[in-house]
């Protein structure tokens, strides 16, 4: 049975008492079952059709992500509180306070031991992953008592994308240094439907965190961006980035772009190309940038700017990090398409004069295209702040582990990438 309207005020109260008693540790009352609001028979994206997926065959792994994380209770409670919004004006300010909650939730968590019998380990982004994924696929097949347009329903999964990833709340404190860091969601999920994202872990463990360097207080604030080119083509790097760039209080005193990259290595990538060129996975929409190696492409949304932009983080000083058991280098190298020629050429020390970018340092995929974005806000509105971008080594399971959701190798390589990118970060701040 569908909650009445007029009592949607009283499940909002109560839904952020049962978000506030989760956060603060306590035990949470179970959420109460999915109400009869949605229609199952509308599909969603390519990336919420995997929330059935398992492995061989087996039980939903997302399903037990979700379960073993907590965020099976964020999202039934997120479902029954929508169930109830009397009008849209209701649902925005739900969709908004819910999606900021789950951040809250899900960043709050990541910088705390989980002791639950079969929890999760405190830095597994996955959990909201699939917590945003089965949020979004709720307000797709959400069938409200009142007239709701098909521009309203999009505005409504667009704040919820910002709001959870965020965005709208990298609100930088008065009176110390500011540092915005950000990472990506999980992707070649189909590859493996299990894998998290350790950029997104480490951006879960930083944020709002306080570090005193040198006698200096950094306060950091972090942002996950998706791995689809349409949020990409609709300027989700901008609206995050931007007024971090811009004079005044908010303005970031350091930003870092961080994406998930090679086995073994970090990697500060030096040069940022402007172009897509990937051609062998498309996204987790499964859709393609359009580019390839020989004929790469630019976004639609692109800002004007050069075909090569440079990091200014102080590369000297993170290459020294201890990121044991991983190595940091330096990375310079990039493929390019030499003025008057039409092949590509790898070339080791960074772009020749007048060159096309095939790929940048950080290859040609959605981690070039993050890196390059965030080093073209910095040179239009603000050329001094240090900007750049940091691969993190590539996340593994146990190579004997083929069903299970976790296991230690998993735990302890993510929690090490952690640790190195902490480091990596920690220098650049000394």
């Amino acid at each position: 049975m569908r909650l009445r309207p007029s009592s949607f005020s009283r499940s909002l109260l109560v839904g952020a008492i049962a978000l506030t008693t989760a956060l603060s540790g306590a035990p949470t009352v179970q959420a109460a079952p999915i109400t009869g609001c949605l229609e199952t028979g509308v599909n969603g994206t390519v990336e919420e059709q995997r929330l059935d997926n398992g492995v061989a065959g087996g039980p939903s792994v997302p399903a037990e992500i979700l379960r073993r994380s907590g965020f099976d209770r964020h999202v039934a409670l997120f479902t029954r509180l929508l169930c109830s919004a009397p009008n849209s004006r209701a649902a925005a300010v739900l969709v908004r306070v819910q999606g900021e909650a789950l951040w809250r939730t899900a960043t709050h968590r990541a910088q705390r031991p989980q002791t639950g019998p079969g929890a999760l380990p405190a830095t597994d982004d996955r959990g909201l992953y699939w917590a945003r994924i089965s949020m979004a696929l709720a307000l797709r097949q959400w069938q409200p008592d009142f007239d709701l347009g098909t521009a309203e329903r999009a505005g409504l999964i667009r704040s919820l994308e910002y709001a959870s990833r965020g965005i709208t709340s990298t609100r930088l404190a008065p009176g110390v240094r500011k540092i915005l860091v950000t990472g990506f969601d999980p992707f070649t999920l189909d590859a493996d439907i299990r894998i998290g994202n350790p950029s997104g872990a480490n951006a879960l463990t930083l944020d709002g965190q306080r570090w005193v360097v040198n006698g200096k207080t950094y306060e950091i604030q972090t942002v996950v961006f998706p791995v689809r080119y349409t949020d990409f083509d609709a300027n989700m790097v901008e609206n995050a980035l931007a007024p971090h760039y811009r004079p005044g209080p908010q303005r970031a005193d350091l930003v870092m772009t961080a994406s998930q990259g090679r086995v073994g290595i970090f990697d500060l990538e030096v040069f940022n190309g402007r172009r897509r060129s990937v051609s062998s996975i498309g996204d987790n929409n499964n859709l393609w940038g359009g580019g390839t190696i020989s004929a790469p492409v630019v976004s639609p949304s692109m800002p004007a700017g050069p075909e090569w932009l440079t990091s200014s983080l102080p590369l000297a000083r993170m290459s020294q990090a201890d990121v044991t058991p991983f190595r940091m280098r330096v990375n310079t190298s990039v493929l390019e398409i030499p003025a008057g020629q039409t092949q590509p050429v790898r070339q080791p020390l960074g772009p020749t004069p007048g060159s096309i970018a095939s790929e940048g340092a950080g290859g040609g995929y959605l981690s070039n295209e993050v890196a390059y974005r965030n080093t073209l806000q910095r040179d239009l509105l603000d050329p001094s702040t240090p900007a750049g971008h940091l691969h993190v080594p590539v996340l593994s399971f146990d190579p004997a582990n083929k069903t299970a959701i976790t296991d230690p190798t998993y735990e302890s390589n993510r929690e090490a990438i952690v640790r190195g990118a902490h480091a990596a970060l920690r220098a650049a701040l000394s």
